[in-house]
């Protein structure tokens, strides 16, 4: 949005009721956004799921979301082993599976113990908010940090209901069957992620939050998109890639012992998800796709990885706790300066951007696009491939050991 057009905004925002001041920002974001996707194959392609995600939010309206699926079932009646990277993976996968009843779930989750805390203290920027006039105490903290907590997994939750259904179509659709059967152990891994994550929300913190509007659209995009390369590239590589980062960071900062068990676990079956998508998408990339094919990936996974960097701004928490107290655009810098939030987006571009490199959809075309939202630092790290769940965990706490 151009600096003239901002102020305009601004000074029509001074003079509205604090209702029509809400709903006129929360426009603004969703205009934002669209003003952002610049290629238009890109806007063609994702219009449609911003429209269903950010102005109908289909994914808060109290019933199940329909997605028309539209992707191509890829059969072989030979059975090859025809790639044995994704083989290896195979037997890994089998070799790593666990029972998520096997959690120790007699653990008291105590939100009043801090020394058990599921959250840091200065996770949140709590003094940011005193700024804006907004005091809190000791125990309205805990209670912030506990909605923070719960609004965090619960997009987790929500992330890992769309990588359930995403792996199904994928294993139907990938052209490797070495990736088929791998993509089988997947369907249960994000299975099993489902039901630890819910239980763990519905009966330690009671409490659970709705899906976050970027996050629908990115969700929605991929299910209704029917190139099986596509939804690699959503699911394996930004939302699964994102969210390893994100689930080491909480496992690093979590004092509380259920939770960090959980996400260990979670954490080994996820570096195998994203080492996946890097196998199956190299090399087509490279070789498969035309340049303009290639350069139109390229552009959409910059697009959605704008949107995943926006999905961290907690706007459900703001909505349901403090819109009477605080503009958008004050909780935006409240978030964009908290400690807790602003290690989840290091880690979790720390993580996506060094695959996307790997996969060759990191060309010096769009490289300057990254460096221009902060995200080109990220360029030389370790790719999924050359990292395994307990270097993850190393990375972001020495002292974990992975199973």
């Amino acid at each position: 949005m151009s600096s003239t057009a901002s102020a305009l905004l601004g000074r029509v925002m001074d003079i509205v009721p604090d209702g029509v001041r809400r709903r006129l920002d929360t426009f603004a974001d969703t205009l934002e956004v669209f003003i952002q996707i610049r290629d238009p194959r890109v806007l063609a392609a994702m219009g449609p799921s911003a429209v269903r995600g950010l102005v109908l939010q289909r994914g808060k309206q109290g019933a199940p979301s329909r997605m028309g699926a539209h992707h191509a079932a890829h059969f072989d009646w030979t059975y090859p082993s025809d790639h044995p990277a994704m083989r290896d993976l195979y037997e890994r996968a089998k070799a790593g599976q666990w029972n998520g009843s096997d959690l120790p779930w007699a653990t008291e989750v105590d939100l009043e113990r801090p020394d058990v805390g599921i959250l840091p203290d200065d996770f949140l920027a709590f003094d940011v908010l005193e700024g804006y006039g907004v005091r809190l105490d000791a125990r309205e903290r805990r209670r912030m940090l506990h909605d923070a907590a719960a609004w965090t997994l619960s997009q987790f939750l929500h992330g890992e209901q769309g990588a359930l259904y995403a792996a199904a179509q994928v294993t139907e659709a990938v052209q490797f069957f070495d990736g088929k059967l791998y993509g089988a152990t997947q369907v249960v891994d994000e299975g099993r992620h489902v039901e630890v994550f819910h239980r763990y929300l519905d009966t330690k913190l009671q409490k659970l939050y709705q899906v976050n509007d970027n996050l629908f659209t990115i969700l929605d995009a991929l299910m209704t998109d029917g190139r099986w390369d596509m939804k690699f590239l959503g699911m394996q590589i930004m939302v699964e890639g994102l969210a390893l980062g994100a689930f080491g960071t909480i496992h690093r900062m979590t004092k509380e012992p259920l939770l960090k068990a959980l996400l260990r676990n979670v954490i080994q079956d996820e570096a195998r998800h994203v080492h996946y998508g890097v196998l199956a998408l190299r090399e087509h990339f490279r070789t498969a796709l035309s340049e303009r094919e290639r350069q139109e990936r390229e552009a959409w996974a910059f697009e959605t990885a704008l949107l995943m960097r926006n999905r961290f701004l907690a706007f459900e928490l703001y909505e349901e706790s403090y819109a009477h107290r605080l503009t958008r655009t004050q909780w935006k810098d409240f978030v964009v300066r908290s400690k807790g939030l602003s290690t989840f987006r290091d880690v979790m571009f720390r993580r996506m951007v060094p695959n996307l490199r790997e996969i060759g959809l990191l060309s010096d075309r769009v490289r300057p696009h990254y460096e221009a939202v902060g995200l080109g630092q990220y360029f030389e790290g370790a790719a999924a491939d050359r990292l395994t769940a307990q270097m993850i965990l190393d990375d972001l706490d020495p002292g974990a050991r992975a199973d």
